[in-house]
């Protein structure tokens, strides 16, 4: 007997996959705004019906006129160049659709870059010993110091992926699938928790500076300075292996060196996750796996302690469902797609998926698919009975004495079934007819119903709906 080989593709899944990458592309730049005419968005600024939550915008300029004159490299007159560029790209109409919703990430941007430059005098004073101290009073051991004493060039790669790419390239991920298969809302609320969540975040690193557990490998818990420079940890391991030195110039000159408490990192990963899950909720599993391996990275390359983990898991959360707007909470609205790409690419439903039926199975035992022509489940033209002779399922006369159930399963010419009385009926239910019968008369609906034709014919003689077998 020859061997039934199954049906299936190997790249088929990843055709599929590629196939609905691309149809999504195509209607993401369908929805785009094309226009770079500024009058465009002029026109629509003097139609903007302005709210309360608009002021927020008040409050970016205000931080942009802080944080501006603040700014030594580039200087005047360059660093001008920035608030104009930006202007222009808000005005012209292409652009402006993705620069607007991403202000608050040029605002965590511009303030992370510029907090090099607050002068020594404005800076409060760094703690070493704070953070430590809160992980052995809180979790009764330095959990950091414990996972940070057995290392592993495997381990430092596994660390190494989500701690020193991931974290960069994964909020981008984020943003092109939720602009691929999502509304525009979700997109812009993904932009404005992740800026706000991070903007927040370097906000207390500043307010709150605290030394990172790599300061405590190399210094103790000697007082620390604004002088000193940042160090890359367990990441010049990863230099040492690959022969470079990216981190360590990385880390050495980062604008913010004691900003150990909260985890951007950490964060960034529960928020991603938070968003992913919601919003995507087949790759759950798969996001909080990421967090899950970010958070023993972070304490594993001896940049965060166990409670700077924990306080930017918290705050993240704590964004997340402070801008989740109520209308995303349901689960139908979150995971909706755009209305040009709902039916793109997309074929009609059978019968069977609009009634959420299982469609019947054909082939031989060893192989069996589903049958996708409803064509082959319709009634030929002479198997249905017209509108007059159907009779409701749910009022079928009873069978006459004498009658089995072979006799009344015969079936006569042109394929019709035939009951004792010779009639034809359709075994379905007639919601139209139900409907008629109901607006009728008690009386009118009696005389008139196939009850009156089928079941008082069979049982004997009946008159004025009351009659004697």
């Amino acid at each position: 007997m020859a061997r039934v080989q199954p049906n299936f593709r190997p790249g088929a899944t990843v055709t599929r996959a590629l196939v609905t990458v691309y149809q999504a592309l195509l209607a993401a730049i369908a929805r785009l705004d094309k226009s770079f005419n500024p009058k465009d968005t002029i026109t629509r600024l003097r139609r903007h019906q302005f709210t309360w939550s608009d002021s927020i915008y008040l409050f970016h300029l205000a931080s942009v006129a802080f944080w501006l004159p603040l700014m030594q490299v580039p200087g005047y007159p360059t660093k001008l160049l920035i608030p104009v560029l930006f202007t222009i790209a808000l005005l012209v109409p292409f652009t402006s659709q993705f620069f607007l919703p991403a202000i608050p990430v040029f605002a965590w941007l511009l303030m992370y870059y510029t907090s090099q430059f607050i002068p020594v005098s404005w800076r409060p004073t760094i703690s070493v010993s704070l953070l430590p101290t809160l992980e052995s009073v809180l979790f009764g051991a330095n959990i950091s110091d414990i996972l940070t004493r057995f290392t592993h060039p495997v381990l430092d790669i596994v660390a190494w992926l989500p701690y020193g790419i991931n974290h960069f390239a994964f909020p981008f991920v984020v943003a092109a699938f939720t602009w691929l298969f999502r509304t525009k809302e979700v997109l812009q609320l993904w932009a404005r928790v992740f800026g706000y969540f991070n903007y927040v975040g370097v906000l207390i690193q500043i307010l709150l500076p605290c030394a990172a557990p790599w300061y405590e490998i190399i210094h103790g818990l000697t007082p620390a300075n604004y002088g000193m420079h940042g160090s890359p940890g367990g990441l010049l391991r990863i230099d040492r292996l690959f022969g470079g030195h990216g981190y360590t110039v990385t880390f050495s000159n980062a604008p913010v060196v004691f900003g150990a408490f909260p985890s951007l990192h950490a964060g960034c990963a529960t928020l991603e996750a938070l968003f992913v899950s919601h919003f995507f909720p087949q790759a759950t599993r798969y996001v909080w796996a990421y967090a899950g391996l970010m958070y023993w990275a972070t304490m594993y390359l001896s940049h965060h302690y166990l409670i700077d983990v924990v306080g930017g898991g918290c705050l993240a959360v704590f964004f997340f469902y402070l801008y989740l707007p109520d209308e995303f909470r349901n689960p139908s609205n979150a995971t909706a797609q755009p209305s040009n790409l709902s039916t793109r690419g997309t074929s009609p439903r059978s019968k069977y998926d609009a009634y959420d039926l299982e469609a019947p199975l054909r082939g031989s035992n060893l192989r069996r698919q589903m049958m996708v022509d409803a064509a082959e489940f319709d009634l030929s033209d002479g198997s249905q009975a017209s509108d007059e002779e159907d009779v409701d399922i749910a009022y079928r006369s009873p069978l006459p004495q004498g009658m089995n159930s072979k006799q009344s399963s015969q079936t006569g010419r042109g394929g019709k079934r035939t009951g004792g009385g010779g009639k034809s009926h359709r075994h379905t239910a007639s919601i139209a007819r139900l409907i008629r019968e109901g607006e009728r008369g008690p009386e009118e609906a009696w005389n008139n119903s196939p009850i009156g034709a089928t079941f008082f014919d069979a049982g004997g003689d009946v008159e004025s709906g009351h009659g004697k077998r």
